[in-house]
């Protein structure tokens, strides 16, 4: 008959270290099968109860082990999908903030460029209304129509000297006041609004006179 290794040990009992050396030096017969090392015995050497008893061994039916019980649980599983959750909700939450702050650097980005263009178009609208104006005061000089008070330019010959004396062109005359640039402006302004409707502005080759001979412009005067 044949054992294994473990079945001579035990029934010989003889440790596997003795057995290994025995089977070295070719002092038992042995066989080897699928990598499995049979040692051949002869049944006279073998007791009968023992023959016996290795006999019941080998035909039992061997004991099924229990399956090993399983590592993860579904509660373990659960966890581990909760965690990862948990762990995705806070990046989510980190990624949305971001977005929020770089939408509102945008806005903000977006709202200082208006203000800048807006404050690049006032300036040159108020440039604009500027010229306009001054346009405008040309044209109505040049195109006015002459009205009653209008004295028609008089030759070197039928100027009377003494009539020409008394007459203050008005841009020179705002130049020796103790004023601004800006209040003369004003002052312009105001003749030149009045000047088809009152009688004491005359107007030659273009240009306005006063004549403080005969009137009083103390209200178009003040400041």
């Amino acid at each position: 008959m044949r054992l294994t290794l473990d079945e001579y040990s035990k029934h010989f009992k003889m440790s596997k270290e003795m057995i290994n050396s025995k089977l070295r030096t070719k002092k038992l017969n042995y066989i080897i099968e699928n990598g499995i090392t049979y040692i051949i015995v002869p049944r006279s050497s073998v007791h009968k109860e023992k023959a016996q008893e290795i006999h019941k061994e080998k035909t039992a039916p061997k004991e099924t082990k229990p399956l090993a019980k399983a590592k993860t649980t579904v509660a373990t599983v659960l966890a581990l999908y909760q965690r990862e959750n948990k762990q995705l909700k806070e990046k989510i939450t980190q990624l949305e903030a971001k977005i929020d702050k770089l939408i509102d650097d945008k806005e903000q980005m977006l709202r200082d460029e208006r203000d800048r263009i807006e404050k690049v178009y006032s300036s040159k609208d108020e440039q604009l209304k500027n010229i306009l104006e001054l346009i405008n005061t040309k044209l109505m000089l040049e195109q006015q129509p002459q009205t009653i008070h209008d004295v028609e330019p008089l030759t070197k010959e039928e100027e009377p000297a003494q009539e020409h004396a008394q007459l203050v062109e008005l841009r020179s005359y705002l130049k020796t006041l103790d004023i601004k640039a800006h209040q003369r402006k004003i002052i312009k302004k105001r003749f030149l609004s009045v000047y088809s409707s009152d009688i004491r502005i005359i107007q030659q080759n273009g240009k306005l006179y006063l004549d403080f001979s005969k009137y009083d412009y103390s209200d178009l005067l003040t400041i």
